[in-house]
């Protein structure tokens, strides 16, 4: 599970040792508890449960619109149509219900993306399922244009409804609000590289507000601001007195099946949620099984596929998008070549040599956007030295009109040909020089696994704001996790990247 985002300090002077239980009964709490008034779990379920109200009854009643006429929307006592408002209201209230009944609403996985969508799916389906059944049993012909109306129409707003409320939820995250307060127990480093992902996704809705270390208190805290409440064994007690939500256990010799079994017993009392963090890092759940065995959980992992259906699959799908891209851009871009042009001496297209698949080269097609030696003056430019990943912010080489073409992307656009010619695909890592990749290490050398990409995760996530570190863990979590369905999310984000430029230059 990944945990959220901003180390809170309101906690930093309580550093009272937690190895004396009486001692800690006794300590007065200098941390601030939890703000008083409504719980924040029950503002965004009823957020939720609003929207999913909103989206429902607009289903029901586009549908009842739809099959029936008029003239019998107006005279209600009409036998098959005010039968239908029966079944409308009836269907709206068994939704909301059946939502609720697939945990859809819960305020744990409320603007968790992907579990969330998947919940609202599955409870929509369920319900549309059963009353199929029923109808079957009961011989009821339900109207088949009211069902093929309200199905789609219903579980597409409720899903645009949720989009909108996690956007919601993750702003006011990012301001401090809605989150749990989180207590981290493990080992030094796996406390510290939890708190640091922590600080990188302020979506997930957590905050640290203490630690717990095999050392106990006496030992000097990993994060700046973020106390040592005591040892491991010593969560339950820690988590009672700071008031926290959960309980985020990493990797610690001290996290012993039988100590994770009592942390359990003893957070019952206290509301807190236990969370195991396992020491896997940047693996997509599809590629998780958990299969008990003999009362553990074990948690397989598949291989990554490199190759097979799924990526003949997104071989036509790339022919089939590009060939259509192609033909939508292909006036603009003639009209984009002919202002290159015009605005500075030298060809409209710049061919460069990149790396691919597997380490073979080919060669990339762009908009020129610099002066035509502009290769030649890179050493200039770096002062000599040209890194792994290189890009100056303000590079003197770039033209006027290049800076306005980057900045859309619009540069990029020739690169579709080399989508269909099989060098590239439209999403994956960007394709680097042979200098570049000459640098790589064995994990960078992973992103010549795939297909480099039009666009990548690192794209859409960020581009040139993103530290080399960032954006090379997203493609690398690319590489290893890569979907069909995910490429067609980055696409679509890549859309509002170019219509609202971020990180471009």
């Amino acid at each position: 599970m990944t945990i959220g985002n901003h180390v809170d300090r309101e906690a930093a002077e309580l550093t009272t040792p937690l190895d004396h239980r009486a001692a800690r009964r006794a300590a007065p709490l200098t941390t601030p508890r939890r703000p008083t008034g409504v719980p924040w779990q029950d503002v965004v379920a009823r957020r939720a449960l609003l929207a999913d109200l909103a989206a429902v009854v607009a289903a029901v009643a586009l549908g009842y619109v739809l099959r029936f006429d008029r003239e019998v929307q107006v005279d209600l006592v009409e036998p098959r149509g005010g039968q239908y408002v029966l079944i409308s209201v009836a269907l709206a209230e068994a939704w909301v219900v059946a939502l609720g009944l697939a945990g859809a609403r819960s305020p744990r996985i409320l603007g968790s993306g992907r579990e969330e969508y998947v919940r609202v799916a599955r409870g929509t389906l369920a319900l549309f399922g059963l009353a199929a059944v029923v109808c079957y049993l009961v011989k009821f012909d339900l109207a088949r244009s009211y069902v093929a109306v309200t199905l789609p129409v219903g579980l597409a707003l409720l899903l645009v409804g949720r989009r909108v409320l996690a956007t919601r939820l993750h702003a006011e995250r990012a301001q401090g609000r809605f989150r749990r307060r989180t207590l981290v127990v493990g080992a030094r480093d796996a406390v510290l590289d939890l708190c640091r992902r922590v600080e990188r996704a302020h979506e997930a809705g957590f905050v640290v507000v203490g630690v717990c270390l095999p050392g106990g208190a006496g030992v000097p805290s990993p994060v700046d601001g973020v106390p040592v409440l005591g040892r491991v064994e010593d969560a339950a007690e820690a988590a009672r007195a700071i008031d926290a939500d959960v309980v985020a256990v990493t990797a610690s010799d001290s996290a012993t099946p039988t100590t994770l079994k009592r942390l359990a017993w003893d957070l019952e009392v206290t509301g807190a949620e236990l969370v195991v963090v396992p020491a896997l890092a940047d693996v997509a759940s599809p590629r998780l099984l958990i299969t008990p065995v003999d009362g553990v959980p074990v948690v397989q992992v598949s291989p990554p596929g490199y190759t097979g259906l799924q990526h003949a699959v997104k071989r036509v799908f790339d022919l089939v998008v590009a060939t259509l891209l192609l033909l939508v851009v292909a006036v603009p871009l003639l009209v984009l070549g002919l202002c290159v042009r015009l605005t500075s001496p030298g060809p409209a297209l710049f061919r460069q040599q990149r790396i691919g698949l597997n380490g073979a080269p080919f060669t990339l097609y762009k908009l020129r956007t610099m002066r035509q030696d502009a290769e030649a003056d890179l050493a200039d430019v770096l002062d000599g030295e040209v890194g792994v990943f290189y890009k100056p912010k303000a590079d003197p080489r770039v033209t006027p009109l290049g800076r306005f073409l980057r900045t859309y992307s619009l540069d990029e656009f020739p690169q579709l040909v080399n989508v269909l010619r099989g060098d590239m695909s439209l999403v994956g890592p960007r394709p680097q020089v042979p200098l570049e990749v000459a640098q790589y290490d064995d994990a960078l050398r992973r992103r010549l696994l795939v297909k480099p990409g039009l666009t990548g995760l690192w794209q859409v996530s960020g581009r040139n704001d993103l530290s080399i570190d960032q954006g090379t863990r997203l493609d690398l979590y690319y590489v290893e996790n890569w979907s069909l369905l995910g490429d067609v999310g980055i696409m679509l984000r890549t859309a509002r990247e170019i219509i609202a430029p971020s990180g471009a230059y």
